[in-house]
């Protein structure tokens, strides 16, 4: 057998079957095999090559091993003379396999291979060739140098920026989403090392290949698509700690004592500063808004009270306690920025008329609280609606200029109405739209763009692939999607490539899928079109769901004695109040059944939208039903109906 291609899987399952698809079409003439590792996924993906993908040999953990173990359970039982490593989020052109391997047998001396590698807007990806990550080309990485001279030999030898993309080289380091190495040299230099659970894994074995007297090559003759960013976020704090504390494994396992301590040293650094910036960021991206709000909220304030002293009460000598300004308009502030909140006033799309809306609210239950209070905490009435107007003008003044700076994350208004093209024969293209018109994505102008020659009488037929570039340019084009049906892996890419610089977006719609997958960064997830029920994973269903769920648990504590009486299990009921104000559980949730992962997901659920019926025992048919509709047409009132009318089993475990 010539190949031997092993995925290792975690929760991608479409990034998953578009790889395989791909896979398929690449295999052809060639003797070989596919395995996929499965690391104990939650998302259908098992199922899902079972039955799309029987001739694949499919391995099932029970658990997440991590990738260099799982990688090893396949190899261990890999024919093929070549083992090709390759990430589920990548698409390899229709002869990717025929090429390298060619180019192997022709090069003796090759023990691994790497190949040019794009993200999903066609852009080169630098980590297609890399070199060793030595205490000096770390430092010079850690501390920006490369990145700002990326094509010094000196400084910029971490993603070798001196060596041109499409010229075929000599590399040190392999990226593992593509790693073809000649099975009988992992038999010389051993199978990928077990204690990186993460990351690393393929520094160190491109690394021991060369130890070996063998050679990697960056084989920039083919491409792949590499929709980095899918299995884990870089942004995350715990991918800065495993992708670092990896580096300092290999060093420790491949450097001097010396050495290691030093690479030890800059990397403990890196893990500060990179963790430092990436709370910083998640924190400056949740707090920017607010706090320019309360801060503006504030300022009005203060200078409304000032006024109000000199102009309209200081007649009487009269003034403004301390606490007004110290404990009365924080908290004023707090539930204005509350129900603005709640609203949807810093939800994307910024909508003025949510603002409007929360601050209003807001407003009314200020004064309901202010009623309530004694003489001696009722300061003034009038500042609380001059304030409450302040807010309004100053919030929306404040959107507006950031809208008019053209701050893509500060948009006013809807959400903009996509312009697509879909490039395939027509019957694929039309089926194509046709799922595009079942999401909630609302285009406003779908164009289909055959591959032949050939431009149909049919409407929707604006042109042929070899007009691209026009049409994009011409019907103002948002986004491009292929269809891989009619499309090859090459010209898809090929274009992506082309088209790059008009700053259009793509995406593959495999054939046969219900879903159009594919990424506009390299630090997202990706967008994903899916014919599926999404309204319970709105933002504002999602909160108000969180919001229900902390109401009705500070209702049950108020009557905590009255459901002595009520429940069945009271001391389950006390649990189920803390692991819901703790957001571990909702009190409504799915019907437990085998395909709820076909489903947007939420909290297990304490309740479930069964328990309102006398129904003991049904068929998974009719759960997976009945969860489709509360998911698809979720509405507060659901939830609460559910709760009042099976309060006997709140106490569930």
């Amino acid at each position: 057998m010539t190949l031997s291609v092993i995925i290792v899987n975690y929760n991608v399952k479409y990034f998953l079957e578009q790889c395989l698809l791909a896979v398929q079409k690449a295999m052809q003439n060639i003797d070989s095999e596919v395995f996929v590792v499965d690391n104990n996924s939650v998302d259908g993906s098992v199922k899902m090559v079972q039955e799309k993908f029987p001739k694949v040999k499919l391995i099932s953990n029970s658990e997440n091993v991590g990738f260099s173990k799982a990688n090893n359970q396949a190899i261990e039982k890999s024919q093929g003379k070549y083992v090709l490593l390759l990430n589920p989020d990548t698409v390899v052109e229709d002869d990717t396999f025929s090429k390298v391997i060619a180019f192997v047998e022709c090069h003796n001396d090759t023990g691994g291979l790497g190949v040019k590698m794009l993200d999903g807007k066609g852009r080169f990806l630098p980590e297609s060739k890399r070199g060793l990550p030595t205490p000096e080309v770390a430092f010079y990485k850690i501390f920006g140098l490369s990145r700002l001279f990326p094509k010094s030999k000196k400084f910029g030898r971490y993603h070798l920026g001196f060596i041109d993309k499409d010229e075929i080289s000599e590399v040190e380091i392999l990226s593992g989403a593509f790693m073809l190495i000649r099975k009988e040299v992992l038999n010389k230099i051993g199978l990928l090392d077990e204690a990186f659970f993460m990351y690393g894994e393929d520094i160190d074995l491109s690394y021991r290949i060369i130890k070996a007297g063998y050679k990697n090559y960056y084989f920039p003759e083919t491409r792949i698509i590499h929709y980095k960013g899918e299995s884990t976020k870089k942004s995350s704090i715990n991918y800065v700690f495993v992708f670092y504390n990896a580096m300092i494994i290999f060093a420790k396992k491949h450097f001097s004592q010396k050495n290691a301590k030093m690479f030890s040293m800059l990397i403990n650094i890196a893990i500060y500063i990179r963790a430092f910036m990436a709370i910083a960021n998640r924190f400056s991206k949740k707090i920017f808004l607010p706090l320019i709000d309360s801060i503006m909220i504030f300022g009005g304030i203060y200078a409304i009270k000032n006024y109000w002293e000199l102009n309209v009460i200081s007649a009487n000598g009269a003034h403004y306690p301390s606490a007004f300004l110290q404990i009365a308009v924080p908290i004023y502030i707090l539930i204005w920025l509350l129900t603005v909140y709640f609203s949807g006033g810093y939800d994307k799309p910024v909508k003025l008329v949510k603002v409007f809306r929360g601050i209003l609210i807001g407003t009314i239950i200020i004064l309901l609280i202010y009623s309530l209070l004694s003489e001696a905490y009722r300061f003034s009435r009038a500042i609380i609606l001059i304030g409450a107007l302040w807010s309004v003008i100053a919030m929306s003044f404040f959107r507006i200029i950031l809208h008019l700076l053209n701050l893509k994350s500060f948009k006013l208004g809807s959400t903009k109405t996509k312009r697509i093209s879909i490039i395939g024969e027509k019957d694929e293209a039309e089926r194509v739209a046709g799922l595009i018109k079942q999401t909630n994505i609302n285009p406003n102008f779908i164009g289909i763009v055959t591959v032949t020659d050939s431009i149909s009488n049919n409407n929707t037929v604006i042109g042929n692939i070899l007009q691209i570039k026009e049409i994009i340019q011409i019907f103002k084009i948002d986004e491009v999607i292929f269809c891989a049906k009619d499309v090859s892996a090459q010209k898809i890419i090929d274009n992506m490539t082309e088209l790059q610089s008009l700053e259009v977006d793509f995406k593959i719609a495999p054939p046969e899928s219900l879903y159009i997958i594919g990424s506009n960064s390299i630090d997202d997830s990706g967008d994903l079109y899916v014919v599926n029920v999404n309204a319970i994973s709105k933002t504002e269903n999602r909160r108000n769901k969180r919001l229900i769920d902390i109401i009705l648990s500070l209702f049950l504590l108020a009557f905590i004695p009255v459901f002595i009486f009520i429940v069945k299990n009271f001391f389950g009921l006390l649990v189920n109040i803390i692991l819901v104000l703790l957001s571990k559980k909702s009190w409504v949730g799915y019907v437990p059944e085998n395909t709820i992962h076909k489903l947007p997901k939420i909290k297990s659920g304490i309740l479930n939208p069964l328990d309102i019926t006398k129904s003991k025992e049904i068929s998974e048919e009719i759960a997976f039903k009945v969860n489709l509709l509360y998911a698809r047409d979720y509405r507060i009132s659901n939830d609460i109906n559910i709760f009042f009318n099976s309060m006997k089993f709140l106490g569930r475990k």
